[in-house]
């Protein structure tokens, strides 16, 4: 099996994601992993694919390894690990420069956009995500 293409997704820690101990809420990093997840669904799903498919969340496993701070330059790092059926697994990983901040595992649901139920990916799509073009 190919390897999953890495997607970077840049965060701006805004002071509403700062909370009363001065570093980022536990709340804020799940809106990122959700930012992040979408965004690598639109950067790499065909263009004609995108709209005909929403992802909705159903789970996130979060491991906090460091605090994250106003003004830190974040990136998130979004890997899709496999899909079964219409679910999708996924690993986010949240750094400062060199420091790991948080690990997110995550899994999501396929829906078709038009009827909203969940939804199975073609093979042909899902290669996209792992440098298997068709």
């Amino acid at each position: 099996m190919s390897t999953a293409i890495p997607h970077d997704f840049r965060i701006g820690v805004d002071a509403a994601d700062i909370d009363f101990m001065g570093h980022v809420n536990n709340a804020s990093y799940l809106k990122w992993v959700q930012d992040a997840v979408l965004d690598h669904w639109r950067a790499i799903a065909p263009t004609e694919v995108v709209g005909q498919h929403l992802w909705v969340a159903l789970k996130h496993e979060i491991t906090y390894r460091k605090p994250t701070f106003l003004g830190d330059d974040v990136i998130a790092t979004v890997l899709l690990e496999k899909v079964q059926g219409a679910r999708a697994f996924y690993e986010t990983i949240i750094k400062r420069g060199e420091d790991v901040l948080a690990e997110v595992k995550s899994s999501w649901c396929c829906l078709d956009a038009d009827t909203l139920k969940p939804a199975r990916l073609a093979r042909d799509v899902i290669d996209h995500f792992f440098g298997r073009e068709s």
